[in-house]
């Protein structure tokens, strides 16, 4: 039933209370049907113009809705999906939950050895090192660690660090084509119990990952998740 969502109302934002009746309302109905203005969801919640905006720019980003400026939002016509590798903001993309991310390291280092040999560079090599804490539905959800060849991403420290890696990557043509996962627990030291908001020693998630482009190495990283809040979920293809 439309405006009956699946998850505990009482306990989620507000933004994702609206983001998830508006996806309910809609689903099923035919591309091009129109979606509840910000007006209206204004009036029915009771909230500010810019929560509203924010349920519905996260619709628009997954493909659920698209705008066109003067006209209104409308249910989107269906986007080729894509399969593969995935970072972590297009992975809970599909899974409709908003994404944001607290840059707390960004800088420039030589390559230690493990660093070095795992992106086939040579031992002090200038790497980009680039800690997040990364909040899914405004909630802190993992820590991620990445190391990139700097000679790959001119420029990354001094502009804005994006929030989807991927996406920065494809912009420049190393968009990963393959990845060597590896997931083990881990237990939180006292950096990642602070970002985290958990206990020092409490049970962790850590997913390390390779990815390169082609044979060429482009991302070293290591994603420690609360194992409360988050699921991996494996996507097998043939």
């Amino acid at each position: 039933m439309p405006g009956v969502p699946t998850f505990d109302e009482r306990r989620s934002p507000k933004h994702v209370v609206i983001r998830e009746y508006v996806r309910a309302l809609v689903a099923g109905c035919d591309p091009g049907t129109a979606a509840p203005s910000e007006r209206e969801l204004v009036e029915r919640f009771g909230v500010a113009r810019m929560t509203v905006r924010q349920a519905l720019d996260a619709l628009v980003g997954e493909g659920v809705l698209e705008r066109f400026p003067g006209r209104g939002t409308f249910v989107a016509h269906p986007r080729p999906r894509r399969t593969g590798v995935v970072g972590f903001s297009e992975e809970m993309a599909r899974r409709g939950v908003a994404v944001t991310s607290r840059t707390v390291v960004a800088d420039r280092i030589p390559a230690p050895p493990g660093v070095a040999r795992a992106l086939e560079m040579q031992v002090d090599q200038p790497v980009v090192r680039w800690r997040r804490m990364r909040a899914t539905d405004g909630y802190a959800t993992c820590v991620a660690d990445v190391f990139l060849p700097d000679a790959l991403v001119p420029g990354f420290l001094e502009a804005d660090q994006p929030v989807s890696l991927y996406a920065d990557l494809e912009a420049r043509g190393l968009r990963p084509t393959r990845a060597e996962d590896a997931l083990v627990a881990v237990t939180a030291d006292a950096a990642e119990s602070s970002l985290l908001e958990v206990p020092i020693g409490s049970a962790l998630l850590q997913h390390s990952r390779r990815a390169l482009c082609g044979t060429v190495p482009v991302e070293l990283s290591r994603t420690v998740y609360r194992a409360d809040r988050h699921t991996f979920r494996l996507h097998l293809y043939d």
